[in-house]
């Protein structure tokens, strides 16, 4: 997945579910992740990396 398109799927998240967007993308990764689907999960990290960027670094 590219950054841009991660950028533009965090975004939406964020708009969606404001400080939670964090963990709803945590809860994708590990979903993924045990249903042994690494690339989902590694798209889903990516999200999770470009929320806590547009949150800002003293927010967590």
């Amino acid at each position: 997945m590219n950054v841009i398109k991660a950028t533009e799927i965090a975004r939406a998240l964020y708009q969606a579910h404001g400080d939670k967007a964090e963990l709803e993308a945590a809860q994708r990764e590990r979903k993924y992740k045990s249903a042994g689907n690494q690339d989902e999960a590694q798209r889903w990290r990516s999200i999770r990396g470009s929320i806590r960027q547009l949150r800002g670094a003293n927010q967590s």
